[in-house]
């Protein structure tokens, strides 16, 4: 059987991955939860956030070191998006989506379309994703975008909605139909910079939650952009977006895992504090039990998302159900643990001077997008019964 400790390394983080979190904690801790409340309130894209987040080399920690980048395996990237989530959900949808954005390229790009987005990403570049449009949401395939090849260019015309970190990023990776005649094997992915001709962006949506992050309309009028642009073959657009989707949609649970973490640690340290009929409110096994649950939902969280993520890492034919598994499980978790951490605070809760509610409206969006928690069960199901 080999030697008793044989077994001691068989199921935990790395030293390195460990030390990750210290200083991916300690940064969040320092110059991310100070600004948090503030994000929120003025709506506005935290700038300051997004250089601490470059200059230590945190923004895409995902990006290979052949293009300068730190070459993160796909659980340090999710302990990335996970500890920055802890604190601000806004925030994190900075390594969340550049993650979203450049992973269409790593799969499929040339080696020099490769080597210029993702070299200017690990350099402190933004990159959005745009495949949904107002009506091709869930059906995404259905979309109306096209792509037409004129010359040594291609040309965009349509319309895409939803797009998070849109006016922030330098790219956008966009999703258009190539050759009507063929459905969802007739749509291609592109690259399109901020400043090429016809592209522009529109008015930032109104919303609930994520309010630090811009999510706008993207438009393209005869948009112009070089024929080398075309991430792949033309044709295998779709494909490769439902492949991105397998790597990114872990990472949206790493997001609602650490939304629920924040929630749950600030809970926790309330009803340790607060006192009611001459005791701790935490003394109360109503209390308890609700406590216990809450961390038991956020502990099989984070078993399913790092399982996910080493399932990625090793390209295992099985991810796209794990992936899907742990984005719904996570982000389901997220929503109860937040209500759950309102209802600790009581009264306090309901109000702006303690973070729960923020989180409570943040956590929502983790069930909707990249695919709302309805279509990912369908997509467990259709993989359960291939």
């Amino acid at each position: 059987m080999g030697s008793a400790d044989a077994g001691s390394d068989q199921y935990r983080l790395t030293d390195e991955q460990q030390l990750l979190r210290k200083a991916i904690r300690q940064l969040s801790e320092d110059k991310i939860a100070p600004r948090a409340a503030e994000i929120d309130e003025k709506a506005e894209f935290p700038y300051d956030v997004l250089d601490a987040l470059v200059r230590a080399g945190f923004h895409a920690v995902h990006i290979g070191e052949e293009y300068g980048g730190m070459g993160a395996d796909a659980i340090s990237t999710c302990i990335v998006i996970e500890e920055v989530a802890r604190v601000c959900a806004s925030s994190s949808l900075i390594p969340a989506v550049n993650k979203l954005g450049s992973q269409p390229i790593i799969l499929a790009a040339s080696q020099p379309l490769k080597q210029k987005v993702l070299g200017d990403i690990a350099g402190g570049a933004m990159i959005s994703y745009a495949l949904s449009e107002r009506e091709a949401g869930s059906d995404a395939a259905s979309m109306r975008t096209k792509a037409v090849l004129d010359g040594d260019s291609w040309v965009l015309n349509g319309t895409k909605c939803w797009i998070t970190n849109a006016g922030v990023s330098t790219y956008y990776t966009v999703m258009a139909v190539t050759d009507p005649e063929k459905g969802a094997n007739g749509i291609s992915a592109f690259v399109v910079h901020k400043d090429d001709p016809g592209f522009s962006v529109g008015a930032k949506e109104r919303k609930l939650g994520i309010k630090g992050s811009p999510t706008c309309e993207i438009s393209f009028e005869d948009c112009t952009i070089p024929a080398d642009r075309i991430i792949g073959e033309p044709g295998t657009g779709f494909k490769t977006a439902l492949r991105t989707l397998d790597h990114t949609r872990l990472a949206i649970g790493a997001q609602a895992l650490g939304i629920a973490q924040g929630a749950f640690d600030a809970a926790l340290g309330y009803v340790k504090e607060r006192r009611q009929f001459g005791q701790r409110i935490a003394d109360f096994q109503g209390i308890q039990f609700m406590l216990a649950d809450m961390a038991m939902k956020i502990e099989a969280s984070r078993q399913l998302v790092y399982a996910a993520a080493a399932r990625a890492e090793r390209n295992e034919p099985n991810l796209t159900f794990t992936s899907s598994a742990a984005k719904v499980f996570a982000s389901d978790t997220a929503m109860s643990v937040t209500t759950d951490a309102v209802q600790l605070f009581g009264g306090y809760g309901y109000t702006q001077d303690f973070p729960v509610e923020r989180m409570m409206r943040d956590a929502k969006i983790t069930q909707i997008y990249e695919g709302t928690n309805q279509i990912n069960r369908m997509v467990m199901a259709r993989n359960l019964l291939k």
